[in-house]
């Protein structure tokens, strides 16, 4: 905001209190009106006696323990757009350290990166996506900008301010102007104060402020003002309420005297300005009457008060407060951003209790002139559900968001069934499915896999198990089921049920035609052929896999074979394993020799024996067998001689 900056400058000359309140002359300022000629709305009668009645003594900021959490934050926020540069990575530590960056925190940090300007240039933008930037950020990152000697950016940012209605502040605008100067920068000083000459208002400003800010309100005060000869424009009487911020209640009795008095008649801009000043908890009802004013005059709120407002109603939980503002401001031509709406749903679905009435509205009030909620919208929803274990309360969401036209994709279905079923929550998993239904369309394919993986992560065997029977029983291909099968087999043997999994496999491929990855075949004949599982069955339903992995096109998995008939596998196995490997009589040689290989070089030469007298003769006559079987001999093993088959 133009010359905010002097505000500050008067309260370090005159140490006005902000807190108490004394008593003041018995002719009152309402005595004072009563005897104009000019009308008064009733309501701004009733503001002025309130205001004169002392303030509450409850101060937030005075809270130690709120102002250590305050700092924390500060230094969260420094060290990351410090340390970071990457987006994905900022993101990613300001979520971890659960820190909203507000306009208020922003400035604040803003104001501790004047040395380094990266830094402040990383966080003005990243802020700015969220909001967009009040006056004092912008002028905060000009003073960074020119103070570190980037004049260029310095001039693109003046541009882009300017763009948006913002202007210098009178102290940025000296401070830069000296900084010109020293720096032998004569040409930008020159543009500098034609860009920005001095402001005639500006003396007014602090003459008026004195007065006002030296004691409390009374009619001497008034007096004085009037002695000033000043004349109220509405860029005076903006940059007066702005300079007295800190003081609301003065700003808002400045405010109504000005009007009352006849000397100055309020405009949009002047209203935007008392109502950016009261917009905090502690003057809420105040606030509510100005934004009344305004309505009834037919002013708009301006997405600067709009974004200043509602980011401090956010902060201190007047989540419903919040809302009426949006829907206030969403009814003007000056509408908030879809960020802005991000940020609200967010901050309504994370209060302490998730208030669905007030999410509708919200929504209802973005929609209702045709915009449109978005996937990221949601997708930023459901991660503050999750950021507060409250996931179960994503299809609560979805019904008011689907209000406004809006229904999830395949990706939001599956990140919001996944999380569903990884939660253990199975109702509100079952209603998922049932409002995609009735909402035209089922839920997808994806989703469906992610409700199984997310049951398969909790443990949850039958739900997951059930939840792939629905899937695989819908109309039609199912393209991901091989995926969602996979995690379904690797959880049963997670979990030591490697037969069942067998079993779960069989009954899936012969009733509902489902069709394996190669992956899962591997995984399960690995577990099949291990030593306990194998000696009670495992090793016959393992050998009935192969035929099922041809017909799916996949080559046989022999290596956990090989393992088994090294250590414990008998001659009538591996001739077992050899028929079912081949859908002729018998496999080619090299495979035969890679089992008998694998036996001898185990000291198995008995089984070897019985295996190779159990061959047919092609295969008992062939030379490199018989080489084979030879060599051992010659090696002084124990092989008996093979015999010739008969001719």
């Amino acid at each position: 905001m133009r010359y905010q900056q002097w505000r500050l400058m008067l309260l370090r000359i005159h140490r006005a209190s902000h807190v108490q309140v004394t008593s003041i002359s018995t002719r009152s300022i309402s005595s004072l009106l009563h005897s104009r000629s000019q009308p008064r709305s009733p309501q701004q009668s009733q503001d002025l006696p309130r205001l004169r009645s002392p303030l509450t003594t409850r101060t937030f900021s005075s809270d130690p323990a709120v102002k250590t959490e305050k700092s924390a934050s500060e230094a969260t926020v420094i060290d990351i757009f410090t340390r970071l540069s990457s987006e994905d990575e900022i993101k990613q530590e300001l979520e971890s350290s659960s820190i909203v960056l507000t306009q208020d925190l922003s400035l604040k940090v803003l104001r501790k990166l004047e040395s380094n300007p990266d830094a402040a240039k990383r966080l003005f933008n990243w802020a700015k996506e969220a909001s967009p930037p009040t006056s004092k950020s912008y002028n905060m990152m000009l003073r960074i900008l020119a103070g570190n000697g980037l004049v260029d950016e310095f001039w693109g940012l003046v541009s882009s301010m300017k763009r948006k209605g913002h202007g210098l502040s009178a102290n940025v605008r000296d401070k830069v102007g000296d900084k010109f100067r020293k720096d032998g920068l004569e040409k930008d000083f020159i543009r500098l104060r034609k860009l920005f000459p001095l402001d005639p208002s500006y003396d007014d400003c602090v003459k008026v402020c004195k007065v006002v800010e030296k004691e409390e309100w009374s009619d001497d005060v008034e007096k004085r003002i009037r002695e000033l000869n000043v004349e109220f424009g509405s860029d005076l009487v903006k940059m007066i309420v702005e300079s007295l911020d800190v003081e609301p209640r003065k700003a808002l009795l400045f405010f109504r005297w000005v009007d009352e008095s006849g000397l100055f008649k309020h405009d949009e801009k002047t209203y935007n300005a008392v109502a950016r000043v009261l917009g905090r908890e502690k003057f809420l009802d105040r606030f509510q009457n100005v934004v009344g004013e305004m309505k009834s005059a037919a002013y708009e709120v301006e997405i600067e008060t709009y974004a200043t407002v509602s980011t401090r109603f956010c902060q201190s939980k007047l989540i419903e407060e919040a809302v009426d503002l949006f829907e206030i401001a969403m009814a003007g031509s000056n509408k908030p951003t879809s960020q802005c709406l991000s940020l609200l749903l967010k901050k309504i679905v994370t209060a302490k209790v998730l208030d669905t009435e007030l999410f509708s509205r919200a929504v209802e009030a973005y929609t209702k002139n045709g915009n449109v909620l978005t996937d990221g919208m949601m997708k930023s929803v459901l991660k503050s559900l999750v950021s507060v274990d409250r996931v179960a309360e994503s299809n609560e969401v979805l019904k008011a968001m689907k209000k406004g036209g809006y229904l999830p994709s395949s990706d939001l279905q599956r990140m919001i069934a996944s999380e569903l079923s990884r939660k253990g929550k199975k109702d509100e998993a079952d209603e998922l499915v049932d409002f995609m239904e009735a909402s035209g369309t089922k839920l997808d394919d994806k989703a469906m896999a992610s409700l199984v993986e997310g049951y398969c992560d909790s443990g949850d065997l039958k739900e997951a198990l059930a939840s792939f029977e629905k899937m695989v029983g819908k109309e039609g291909v199912v393209s991901n089921a091989g995926y969602a099968f996979e995690k379904l087999v690797h959880a049963y043997c997670n979990k030591n049920q490697v037969r069942d999994a067998y079993k779960v496999l069989s009954s899936q491929v012969k009733q509902n035609q489902v069709k394996p990855l190669h992956g899962t075949y591997k995984c399960l004949v690995r577990n099949l052929l291990t030593k306990k599982i194998a000696s009670e069955g495992g090793f016959e339903e393992a050998l009935s896999l192969l035929p099922m992995m041809k017909d799916h096109g996949f080559p046989p998995f022999v290596d956990p074979f090989m393992s088994y008939f090294s250590k414990t596998g008998t001659s009538s196995e591996a001739y077992s394993f050899l028929k079912a490997i081949t859908s002729y009589h018998f496999p080619s040689i090299s495979v035969v020799m890679r089992v008998f290989e694998t036996m001898m070089k185990s000291a198995r030469h008995s089984e070897a024996q019985d295996l190779l007298s159990l061959c047919p003769d092609y295969i008992r006559n062939d030379p490199d067998v018989l080489e084979l079987f030879y060599s051992m001999k010659a090696d002084g093993s124990a092989v008996e001689e093979p015999l010739a088959a008969s001719s």
